[in-house]
């Protein structure tokens, strides 16, 4: 324990020459403070860019053409979607708060092109009901 309690002497406390020139940095947030952000770097937050990716696309159906009129709304989502995420995606996107989210997995079709045979991904789709006066403008392309 002798080697560790050593006592310094004045003359080793001093600094060498590179030392006194560039003194450490008493906190990482010192270490990166005159480096300029990342190239890409904006103002969005990772949680609002991960709703924008959470709706894929409308799908548009004879089928989802009907429901339009009962004020609901067929949507290709994300595998990994759940309704409440869904939901915050609807508000953030289209500025209206659903009153219920459902959701259908559907699987892949099988298919064979020659001896070779596939399988398209699985998907799902969400059913979204609005409340009565709100409407959403899907249609205007098509």
């Amino acid at each position: 324990m002798g080697i560790f309690n050593k006592q310094k002497s004045p003359a080793d406390n001093k600094k060498s020459p590179v030392e006194e020139k560039n003194p450490a940095p008493s906190a990482m947030k010192d270490l990166y403070a005159g480096q300029p952000k990342k190239a890409g770097a904006t103002n969005v937050r990772r949680r609002d860019v991960g709703q924008l990716l959470v709706l894929k696309k409308p799908q548009i159906t004879e089928k989802a053409g009907n429901l339009g009129v009962l004020n609901q709304y067929v949507f290709v989502v994300d595998i990994k979607a759940n309704k409440i995420t869904i939901a915050k995606a609807v508000k953030a996107i289209y500025g209206v708060k659903p009153t219920a989210v459902r959701i259908i997995r559907c699987q892949g079709k099988t298919k064979r092109y020659g001896r070779t045979i596939g399988r398209r991904k699985d998907w799902k789709k969400a059913i979204v009901s609005l409340p009565a006066g709100k409407t959403i403008n899907l249609y205007e392309g098509v």
